[in-house]
C-alpha cells in the first residue's frame, strides 16, 4: 500500500539547511494500523506530508496505492489526495459555518453536487461515530470530541484506501481519545483501510498494530505494539 525507497527530505540552505529525512525506506500493507512516534524534530512530521502528497521528497521514491507520487503534477496530486486519502488533523479543520453533515460532505461537494446518496452516507457516517442527533449543529455547537468524529467521518465520505491521522487525540479526555482510537481500529480491520497514525503519545500507540519509532530522520525501530503480540 505505501512504499518509501530512500528518501531523504531536505529544508533550506547552507547554515539554515534542516535534513528532516535520512534516506528512510519503509514499507505498510493494506489493512495494517501504524502508529508513528518520534521526539520533535524527528522528522515524523515530515514522513506524514510526504505521504499525504502533501510535499514532495528532495529525493527518493514514493508508491502509495500503487502511484508513484513523483510522477505526479500539482493538479494530479490534488486529486489523488482528495480521491485516496483520507486526512484527520489534531485541530479539525472544519469549516465553522456548516453543520456536521456539510462538513461531512466537504470532499463530495469538491467532486461534484450532492446527491441524496451522499447525504445518507454522511448521516449513516455521523450515526457510525455516535453523532446521529447531532448533524444539524454548528461546528461551535459541538465538543472538541465531537468535532474530532466529524473530522474522522468527513475523512471516511469518499471511503479512502489510506487515512493519515495527525496527533487525532491530542486535544481530547482520555474517554474520548479511547473512542477516537477504536474507530480507527474498526475501520481498518472491518473496511482494510490503511491507518497510519502519528502520535507522542505511547498509550495511543498501542492502538495500532505496528510502532514505527523516528529519531534524527531515521527509523531506529519498526516492531508489533504490545496489543498485536
Amino acid at each position: 500500500m505505501i512504499s518509501l525507497q530512500q528518501v531523504r527530505k531536505v529544508y533550506g540552505d547552507g547554515e539554515t539547511r534542516v535534513e528532516a529525512l535520512r534516506g528512510v525506506d519503509l514499507e505498510i500493507g493494506a489493512g495494517e494500523f501504524v502508529s508513528v512516534m518520534g521526539p520533535s524534530g524527528s522528522g515524523k512530521s515530515t514522513l506524514l506530508n510526504l505521504v499525504s502528497a502533501l510535499d514532495i521528497p528532495t529525493a527518493g521514491r514514493i508508491v502509495i496505492d500503487g502511484v508513484d507520487i513523483g510522477t505526479l503534477d500539482d493538479d494530479a496530486l490534488t486529486l489523488f489526495r482528495r480521491r485516496r486519502i483520507g486526512l484527520v488533523f489534531q485541530f479539525f479543520n472544519l469549516m465553522p459555518t456548516l453543520d456536521a453533515v456539510d462538513n461531512v460532505l466537504l470532499p463530495v461537494l469538491l467532486e461534484r453536487a450532492a446527491g441524496k446518496d451522499d447525504r445518507r452516507r454522511a448521516s449513516a457516517l455521523l450515526e457510525a461515530v455516535g453523532l446521529a442527533g447531532r448533524a444539524a449543529h454548528k461546528i461551535h455547537q459541538l465538543s472538541g470530541g465531537e468535532m474530532q468524529r466529524v473530522a474522522i467521518a468527513r475523512a471516511l465520505i469518499l471511503e479512502p484506501r489510506l487515512i493519515l491521522a495527525d496527533e487525532p487525540t491530542g486535544n481530547l479526555d482520555s474517554a474520548t481519545g479511547a473512542a477516537i482510537l477504536a474507530l480507527l481500529q474498526r475501520t481498518a480491520r472491518e473496511h482494510g483501510t490503511t491507518v497510519v497514525m502519528v502520535t507522542h503519545d505511547r498509550a495511543a500507540a498501542e492502538a495500532g498494530g505496528r510502532l514505527v519509532r523516528l529519531r534524527d530522520g531515521h527509523i531506529e525501530g519498526d516492531a508489533p505494539t504490545e496489543r498485536a503480540r
